[in-house]
This record gives structure tokens, C-alpha cells and sequence, in this order.
């Protein structure tokens, strides 16, 4: 039992709860667990505070498990008491709370930070990364132990967010977690909290002695990026362990935490992506700032020794892909900030006097242009590039797709129906050219996967409707289109000379602080929003261009062949049910119910809709996005029609011949992933050594290996001489002894050294261990018994007729 507090000093309180926690029942571990955080003062909870956070979400280095709140289920008993103490009006974070008043600080080693982000802290370079400023602790071992500073709600936040993406040792058994699990779950409801659309965030129950929970003091926005090599090392430590505190502005009181959340959760979850692309999206004041570095090192007598390949920036690759679990929560994210942004006030959304807003307001405006759209781009062009080619990408196309919508999310009910033909409002044509690339640049994207996809599966069909009829939307593609058409105006469009360094969104620390000029020139926001992303040098290829339709049309094409595949697979397997439905009465059906194709998937509408049909409707929003016309459409299917071959599907696939056989051409490939052609597969080794059948006999086949392996051994000289001669005993042996599958038929792509096999004349005995052989053999002899023939004679009687058999099919008769 506990002691009480004025008995047990800090130390046994925590060793005791250690103890506890792996003898008691979880249930009494929390009640006893609560009983202390509201009896023990900030001063001795503070010890215990980053040993219960391990213990509930794990450790950093994922030997420590925790709670397993990615696998526990609203089914468990233990589900209830982890909602209510992780609750953010619950235990938990009342401990929070109570430590925040006193600023306590807990530490993070830096090597637990995202890849690009350590790596290029370990480099010298402070990284564009608001969850930084002013945390940075400086060890006297060196930048290789750098750690960040964290209070403690930005402490617990960033183990929260952690725990999603640490590998963790669980143990054998445990399932993938589902949209119920406490996880998601709590992400739901800490989003719900920190950032809701109605009302404000509930204030702390605890504050400091000043009287306020004081927000993190933002970046000076005056002070650029400094590289801290040996010769900048005090310049960054003085700006960022002097730079003055901020007052205790009460806008930042009412919303610090909810900005704390949304950092830790953006540069958590979605700053995982190459090196190469991290410093594309650097500004160029910190690519100036990593030359200086470099420079600096280079002149240096002495450079400090460092081994080749481990976190240098020139040969860093983060090895990281995103589970569907991840790209889950992050949908969910992206749901709840666009839902958060919408809630915004119609008359705050017009008006310009930003001085008579709320905080929380102002943070609507700009939440998503400025925490999240410049990673999650990122984030989902990874995702574009690196998913695997099948059904599983459908988490990350529709985590794409609620960011491009969202006037899904405004709270108004809507009918999926009436909405399709209703369109897209034109109030949110600033928003499709503030996000050119995620309309553009990721359907470039998508079109590439397609193109490699099996279209006649009917999920990777799905996905292909889904994107399809999103873009059909009525006036998104004319936004889009218009959008391009900012953005290439000519440089002298521009009147602001001095904004040419266009900025990119994430810049600065808090949004409250010296934030960038408001400027409604439409072709400087298009143009800052590409440049920001793809840097100053990109080569922009237009989604309504001649190149890229091009592509769009040979996926129509693909589309219209897997259409009719699908469509013919649909038929057979309507026929072969239907044949079934009618053997079932004479109890002659297929017992297989796999034997029949089920290509239905649910639509948006909840309607059961199969292959050919997606694929019919895509073809049809792909025409109205494209403004293809019923006269181009036709051309273009006849033109694929007649480089098709009318159904005759034994042809090869398109390819060429290589040094190793066959190699197929783009065009083969198509054919062979949309099931127009393909090879015939058979084996193509010695005969003798192939797998024994289902219909042969194992020990009867391994038996007269053996046997016919001895006889062609001993005597593989004489039925060589004899199948050499050119008279009626050659042709004889050559009918007996030759191997019939050693001559090639072209039907498959063997290569010349399988060909030129297994030529040689020997005698096999195979065909005697097939059960079908035996069965006449077997029926031969009962045959013979019917008219008093015994054994011998009847075996007698069997090797004339089979020689004789032999002999007229011989070819010297033909």
C-alpha cells in the first residue's frame, strides 16, 4: 500500500509504483494512480511523470510496450478505464496541467526525431521546424547528443504522437488495430478538444505563480537561419537561449496548447520523407546557411572525424514507409482541420480587420495553409511514389482526396447525389489555387500507378471511379485549369520585385508572430504555393496540357480493355452460376463457391456495383473532366480495336526476343495485367523430374524412374545407334524412345538452352504410375478374365496391341 505524502519520500513513491504496476490489477494501479496525482504536490510527481508516460504509450526505442492502446479494442475490460484516465479532462492530464504551472522541463534525445530533421540538426543546421525553437539543449559532449527541452504538455503530446510510428516488440497474436481502437479514439477526441469547432478550448485548471501557463516563445522572425559549425556555434546558442521571453499575451494564452498539439502531431506524423526532398523544401536561407557550414568545415586544419555514411547529409536515405494505420490517423487529421477551418465565422472570413478576432478564429484561417500543407504534400507524393501497386493504397487516395475536398467538411448535410451535380462553390477557388500541386502534381501521380495497376480487379477499379468522380465535380476543373493559367503569367505580371524569394508556408514559429504580408495579387499566391513546394527551378507540367493527355488518353484506352475483360469475366461467371443454379436440383452443382467471379464492390451510394460498371463511369467523368466529346471517345476505341486480336487470346503478348528469350514491351505488359494475352505456362524441364501429379501414383512414379534410369543407363549407346539409323527400325525408335515434349512449339518463352534439353532417346515408364493407365490396365485384364485369358496371356495380348498401336502411328506411314 501507499504511504501518505508527507510520510514517503519522491523516490520510494516512484520505485513503489513500479513495483505496483506489475503485482496489482490494472484497475487499482489507475485508481491508486489518481489518488496520487491529486494528493502529491508538483514537486514529487514530477519524478514519476516520464515513467508513467513511457509506461502508458511506450518507449522511444520501442523496447517498453506500454498500454497497447494501438490494439486495444472497445471490446476489452480495460478499454473503459484507459479512456477515462487518458481523457483530456482526466487524470492524466490534470498531472499535466499540474506540472505545466511550474514549467518543468523533460528532455528528448534529438536521435528520436524524425530522420531529415536529426540528421540535419546533427549537421549544423537548425531546421525549419516550429517545434524547435528556443528547446534545443545543448550538451558539452557535442551535437551528436543534442537533446530538446520540452514542457510537459508538449512532452506528453509528442509520446502521444510517437507511439504511432515506433516500432514496438509486440507480442505474437495481437491483430492490426481498427478505426475503434483507443488510439485512434483518443486522437479523435484530443483533435475535438484542442481544436473545436464550436466554443473554445476549455482553460487550465492550473496555473504558474505569474498566474498564466505561458506559451513557447516563437522565433524572432529578423533573426535567418544560422548553421552552427565551429566557427556559429555561440551565435545559435546566444539566440536561442537569450532571445527575450514573450509576454503574456492573452491571445496566446487561449490557444498556445492547441497550436502545441497541432505541431507536435504535423512534425510527427508527417515529416518522414528523403533527404533529397527535405532540402528541396528548405529555404534559402538555410541552404545558404548549410554552405557557410560546409565552407567553414572545409577551411578547418583539423575537420572532426566522422564515419562515412552515418548522418551526413550528402548520404542519408531515411528507410521510412508508412503503415495504413499511420496514413489513417492522418487522414483523420486532415478531416478534423478541414472541419475546423470551415467552422470559421462567414463574417471573419470577409472581413479584414483581423484585430477584432479571436485567437482561436485567427488559427481557423490559417491552420491548414500554414501547418500542414507543405508536409502533407510531401508526405502523400512519398506515399504516390512508394505504396505498393495494390488494393492497400486506397487509405492514401482518400486521405488525398479529403484534403482536395474541402467543402465536404463544412458541416452542412449534404446528399452525395445532389451534391455531384451542385459542383464545387466558387468561394473555394482560392483554395484549389493555393493547392495547385495536390490537384495537379498528385494526379500526374495517380495516373502513373493506374497505368502499372490491374484494372480488372474491382478495387483497384474502385479507386480509379473514386478520383475520377471526384474531378468531375462541376467547376473543379475549370478552377484547376485556371489556377494553371495563374501561375504561367509572365514574371512582369508581378509588381512586388522584392518578393521574388517567394516564401514557403511553414515558416516562422507561431502563427501570432510577425506574420507575412497579406497579398491579394492571385498570381503571386498561385506562384509562391509551386515555388515554396517544388523550389524555383521546377520544370510545372500542365494536368490540362498536351503531354499529359497523352497519358490520360492511353488510360482510357487501358480502362476500355479492362472494361471488356471484366465484362466478358462477368458474363462467363453469370452463366456458370446460372448452370449451377440448374445442376443443383439433380445435386450435380459446383461444390466450390469460389468457382464463380464476384466482382461487385460497394460505390459511394451503397449500391453493389462490378467491375465493367466503375470502369464504365470512369471512362465517362475522365471524357467530362478532359472535355473529350462521344465523336473522340469513338475514334479512339476503334483505333484500339483494331490493334486488338479479336478475341484471340492464345496469341503471345507483345515482346521481343532477347538473349534469354522473350522480353515483353510496355504494350505486352498491359496485355498481360489486363488479361487481353497471355503465355501458355507449362513446364518446360526434363520430363522425367517434374512434380508428381495428383493423378499419378508416388511410389509407382519414383519406382520406374529408378528402373528406367538403370535401363538408360546400360544401354543409352544402342538406342542412340538405333534412333540414328534412317530405315523403318530408326523411325521405330525414334516413336518409342524420343521424349514428345522435347520439341519446342513456341507457345511459351523458353529460352534456347531449355530448348536444346533433354534431346537425347531414353525410355520412360512414367506413364504407367498414372492412376488413368492402371485403370485400363485394370479393366483389361478383368476383360480378359471374362473370357478365361490368366495373367500372362492377357499381358501377352496387352504389349501386342500396344506395339501394334505404335507401329501404325508411326510417321514412316504417313
Amino acid at each position: 500500500s501507499m504511504a501518505g505524502p508527507a510520510m514517503q519520500q519522491p523516490s520510494f513513491l516512484l520505485a513503489n509504483l513500479k513495483i505496483d504496476s506489475t503485482t496489482k490489477p490494472f484497475l487499482q494501479c489507475c485508481q491508486e494512480l489518481v489518488k496520487i496525482i491529486d494528493d502529491y504536490p508538483a514537486k514529487e510527481l514530477h519524478l514519476i511523470f516520464p515513467w508513467l508516460v513511457e509506461s502508458v504509450f511506450g518507449s522511444l526505442d520501442g523496447v517498453i510496450v506500454g498500454w497497447n492502446l494501438r490494439f486495444l479494442q472497445a471490446c476489452s475490460n480495460q478499454y473503459n478505464i484507459v479512456m477515462d484516465f487518458l481523457n483530456p479532462s482526466g487524470p492524466m492530464m490534470k498531472l499535466v496541467y499540474k506540472l505545466q504551472a511550474e514549467d518543468y522541463k523533460y528532455e528528448i534525445p534529438v536521435s528520436f526525431l524524425p530522420g531529415p530533421v536529426k540528421v540535419s540538426i546533427q549537421e549544423g543546421v537548425l531546421p525549419d521546424c516550429p517545434l524547435l525553437n528556443n528547446k534545443l539543449h545543448f550538451p558539452l559532449s557535442g551535437l551528436q547528443t543534442l537533446s530538446l527541452a520540452l514542457n510537459p504538455f508538449e512532452y506528453y503530446m509528442f509520446m502521444f504522437a510517437s507511439s504511432l510510428i515506433t516500432p514496438k516488440n509486440y507480442s505474437l497474436g495481437q491483430h492490426v488495430s481498427s478505426l475503434d481502437s483507443a488510439y485512434f479514439v483518443l486522437v479523435d477526441t484530443y483533435l475535438k478538444y484542442f481544436l473545436p469547432t464550436e466554443g473554445s478550448v476549455p482553460p487550465s485548471p492550473f496555473t504558474n505563480k505569474r498566474g498564466s501557463v505561458s506559451p513557447p516563445a516563437p522565433r524572432a522572425p529578423s533573426v535567418p537561419f544560422a548553421g552552427y559549425g565551429t566557427h556559429s556555434t555561440s551565435l545559435l546558442k546566444r539566440h536561442i537561449s537569450h532571445q527575450p521571453s514573450v509576454t503574456a499575451d492573452p491571445a496566446a494564452q487561449e490557444i498556445w496548447r492547441s497550436e502545441a498539439l497541432l505541431q507536435v502531431f504535423v512534425e510527427m506524423w508527417l515529416h518522414h520523407y528523403s533527404l533529397e526532398m527535405y532540402q528541396k523544401l528548405q529555404s534559402p536561407q538555410v541552404k545558404l546557411a548549410l554552405l557557410q557550414y560546409r565552407l567553414s568545415m572545409s577551411s578547418m586544419p583539423c575537420q572532426p572525424l566522422t564515419t562515412p555514411g552515418s548522418g551526413t547529409l550528402d548520404t542519408y536515405q531515411e528507410p521510412f514507409t508508412p503503415t495504413e494505420e499511420h496514413v489513417l490517423v492522418v487522414r483523420l487529421l486532415v478531416k478534423h482541420l478541414h472541419a475546423f477551418s470551415c467552422s470559421l465565422k462567414p463574417e471573419q472570413v470577409s472581413s479584414s480587420a483581423h484585430s477584432h478576432t479571436s485567437p482561436l478564429e485567427e488559427l481557423k484561417r490559417v491552420v491548414v495553409h500554414r501547418f500542414v500543407q507543405q508536409k502533407l504534400y510531401v508526405f502523400l507524393q512519398h506515399c504516390f511514389g512508394h505504396w505498393p501497386l495494390d488494393a492497400s493504397f486506397r487509405v492514401v487516395l482518400e486521405t488525398w482526396l479529403s484534403y482536395i475536398q474541402p467543402w465536404r467538411y463544412t458541416g452542412e448535410k449534404t446528399n452525395p447525389q445532389t451534391d455531384q451535380n451542385k459542383g464545387v462553390p466558387e468561394k473555394w477557388s482560392l483554395f484549389v489555387q493555393e493547392n495547385l500541386l495536390m490537384y495537379t502534381k498528385l494526379f500526374q501521380g495517380f495516373l502513373n500507378r493506374v497505368v502499372r495497376t490491374d484494372l480488372v480487379n474491382v478495387k483497384n477499379a474502385l479507386m480509379v471511379f473514386r478520383v475520377a468522380k471526384v474531378f468531375a465535380q462541376p467547376n473543379l476543373s475549370e478552377m484547376i485549369q485556371k489556377g494553371e493559367q495563374l501561375f504561367l503569367e509572365p514574371e512582369h505580371v508581378l509588381h512586388h520585385r522584392q518578393h521574388r524569394c517567394f516564401l514557403s508556408p511553414g515558416h516562422g514559429g507561431s502563427f501570432l508572430s510577425a506574420r507575412q504580408p497579406v497579398v491579394t495579387d492571385r498570381v503571386f499566391r498561385v506562384k509562391s504555393h509551386v515555388y515554396g513546394l517544388e523550389g524555383q527551378d521546377c520544370q510545372y507540367k500542365q494536368m490540362f496540357g498536351t503531354e499529359l493527355r497523352g497519358t490520360v488518353l492511353k488510360l482510357i484506352q487501358i480502362i476500355d480493355q479492362a472494361r471488356q475483360t471484366a465484362k466478358k469475366i462477368s458474363d462467363q461467371s453469370a452463366e456458370v452460376a446460372a448452370n449451377n443454379s440448374f445442376m443443383s436440383w439433380f445435386g450435380m452443382g459446383s461444390p466450390d463457391l469460389n468457382y464463380t467471379f464476384n466482382g461487385g464492390e460497394v460505390d459511394d451510394t451503397g449500391a453493389c456495383v462490378k467491375t465493367h460498371e466503375f470502369l464504365e463511369r470512369s471512362l465517362d467523368y475522365l471524357c467530362q473532366i478532359f472535355r473529350l466529346n462521344a465523336g473522340q471517345l469513338s475514334q479512339l476505341m476503334a483505333t484500339l480495336g483494331s490493334g486488338q486480336d479479336d478475341g484471340n487470346s492464345k496469341q503471345l503478348p507483345d515482346s521481343v526476343q532477347g538473349e534469354k528469350g522473350l522480353i515483353l514491351t510496355d504494350l505486352g505488359r498491359m496485355q498481360v495485367i489486363n488479361g487481353l494475352r497471355r503465355f501458355e505456362i507449362e513446364y518446360q524441364g526434363d520430363p522425367e523430374l517434374q512434380p508428381i501429379r495428383s493423378y499419378e501414383n508416388a511410389i509407382l512414379v519414383r519406382l520406374f524412374f529408378k528402373i528406367s534410369s538403370l535401363v538408360n543407363e546400360r544401354f543409352g549407346g544402342h538406342m542412340d545407334a538405333l534412333c540414328s539409323r534412317s530405315d523403318f527400325l530408326g523411325q521405330l525408335g525414334r516413336h518409342y524412345l524420343a521424349s514428345p515434349e522435347a520439341a519446342a512449339d513456341g507457345r511459351s518463352p523458353e529460352t534456347r538452352v531449355t530448348a536444346e534439353r533433354n534431346r537425347r532417346p531414353r525410355l520412360s515408364l512414367r506413364m504407367l504410375a498414372s492412376y488413368r493407365t492402371l485403370l485400363m490396365l485394370l479393366l483389361l485384364y478383368l476383360f480378359g478374365a471374362l473370357f478365361s485369358s490368366g495373367p500372362m496371356s492377357s499381358t501377352l495380348l496387352i504389349l501386342t496391341g500396344g506395339f501394334l498401336y505404335g507401329l501404325l502411328s508411326c510417321p514412316v506411314w504417313r
